[in-house]
């Protein structure tokens, strides 16, 4: 990997860092459905912005399908469930379990391929269900109630963005620009019933907090994070790429504790640290490959 990929990816993991104190302040006020509607639209938009200025064309008719799928399994739902879950979750606690994405995806390869698991990889699953289980046993006897359904839901967007790996692997190549803008705007019409059924928010409440949260995920966490992280699926690979999973958390925790001032336990690090390292056994993972070159074939 080169320096300035990897400085991708550090870049790529604080923004998405920062969408769980984003969704954390904007989801009370606004509600799942809502907040996800302004995210990826004004995602989309901020994106169309770009493909006019650089003469990008998405080829829908051609690509559609493609676009359709990425939007409903990258973003759609799995920013759904994350909003609804950072209802009641902490933004540490959110950070923490997004990390299990690649352990949803080895259980999904080994079941697609009808293939055993290796040593590490079993031993990396048992590690990162033990995690999971010591996080959410512990945070349901300080939470309110309904916290084990937000445990629930985030975990189901790690799955989902499983499924999106694991389809990209076999998705026809498109340019990062195409990618990103195309998906959003299919994402956009998945909200759209969403919000038909759900009431409007109180415009008193849209404090400029709230406003400036609603943006952050819109244009920063969104629209600028989804070219760089296709990018990097272009440069990389998806494996390579997905390891901007082991360092969300790190950001997650930190932003957690700067800006929403949540204590930190024992049990969240305790936990996390077991994810991490389970989910590390799983990947193969090993901090030296981030500075390595791929070989190309």
């Amino acid at each position: 990997m080169s320096s300035a990929d990897f400085l991708r990816l550090l870049t790529l993991s604080a923004i998405w860092g920062a969408s769980f104190p984003f969704m954390r302040l904007a989801v009370p006020v606004l509600g799942p459905s809502w907040l996800i509607f302004f995210r990826v639209g004004l995602a989309a938009l901020f994106l169309l912005g770009v493909a006019l200025w650089l003469g990008s064309r998405l080829n829908i008719q051609r690509h559609w399908r493609h676009y359709a799928i990425i939007g409903v399994l990258n973003s759609a739902l799995p920013f759904f469930l994350y909003a609804y879950a950072a209802k009641t979750i902490p933004v540490a606690l959110l950070s923490v379990l997004n990390a299990t994405a690649p352990i949803f995806g080895a259980i999904i390869t080994a079941l697609l391929s009808r293939t055993m698991p290796s040593r590490n990889v079993v031993i990396g699953l048992c590690l990162g269900i033990s995690g999971v289980t010591l996080l959410a046993g512990v945070e349901s006897l300080r939470l309110p109630d309904g916290a084990l359904w937000g445990i629930a839901a985030a975990l189901g967007a790690a799955l989902l963005y499983s499924i999106a790996s694991a389809y990209s692997r076999t998705a026809p190549a498109i340019e990062p620009l195409a990618n990103a803008h195309g998906s959003l705007w299919f994402a956009t019409l998945c909200m759209v019933p969403g919000i038909l059924t759900d009431p409007t928010p109180p415009t008193t409440l849209l404090t400029p907090s709230v406003v400036l949260s609603v943006i952050g995920l819109g244009v920063l966490c969104s629209g600028i994070a989804f070219l760089m992280y296709f990018r990097l699926i272009a440069n990389i690979g998806t494996t390579s790429a997905l390891t901007v999973t082991f360092l969300i958390p790190l950001f997650g925790i930190t932003f957690a504790t700067l800006f929403m001032g949540e204590s930190i336990g024992w049990h969240t690090l305790v936990g996390g640290g077991i994810v991490l390292l389970g989910t590390g056994l799983v990947t193969g993972f090993k901090p030296s490959n981030l500075w390595q070159r791929p070989l190309k074939s």
